[in-house]
């Protein structure tokens, strides 16, 4: 997997802002760096913006089979504690996926950190959505800046 034909996603876990632009802009941003060779799609697997991506990818890959959805998830049973309707959207996603990679086997404190650090180091390009200044989208979209990475922003 190289760097420069993988893309990850990080964004704000409250997405209730989010309307049918931004969504469709999300899905244009995606399909522009298919056409562009971008093959490996690396999501978080978060509420909110994570699982937006998520979805918006396996709806892409109908199209374009050749992209991959690798989920690089903070620990096993991230979704212990969601809701039902939470928990099956992420199953389904898990299920759809093309790899699952796990940072850490339990929760930790500093487990999302590692999580995001991941996210960035094996990506060149991120697409987020990033309206607020500190927060952990903040700071993983100031690690990506530190190391290069492509940032397209969709807020």
């Amino acid at each position: 997997m190289s760097q420069e034909k993988t893309c990850c996603f990080t964004g704000h876990r409250d997405i209730s802002t989010i309307n049918m632009f931004i969504k469709n802009n999300l899905k244009r941003k995606i399909e522009k760096l298919i056409e562009e060779g971008v093959l490996y799609f690396n999501n978080g697997g978060a509420l909110g913006f994570d699982t937006l991506a998520a979805l918006t990818v396996l709806e892409l890959r109908e199209k374009y089979p050749q992209i991959k959805l690798i989920m690089v998830l903070p620990f096993k049973e991230q979704d212990k504690r969601w809701n039902e309707k939470d928990k099956q959207v992420y199953k389904y996603i898990l299920d759809e996926a093309d790899n699952i990679v796990y940072t850490a086997e339990h929760y930790h404190r500093g487990c999302m950190h590692v999580r995001n650090r991941h996210l960035i180091d094996n990506s060149g390009i991120c697409i987020c959505y990033l309206k607020e200044s500190t927060g952990g989208t903040a700071y993983t979209v100031d690690y990506a800046k530190k190391k290069g990475l492509k940032i397209i922003n969709i807020a």
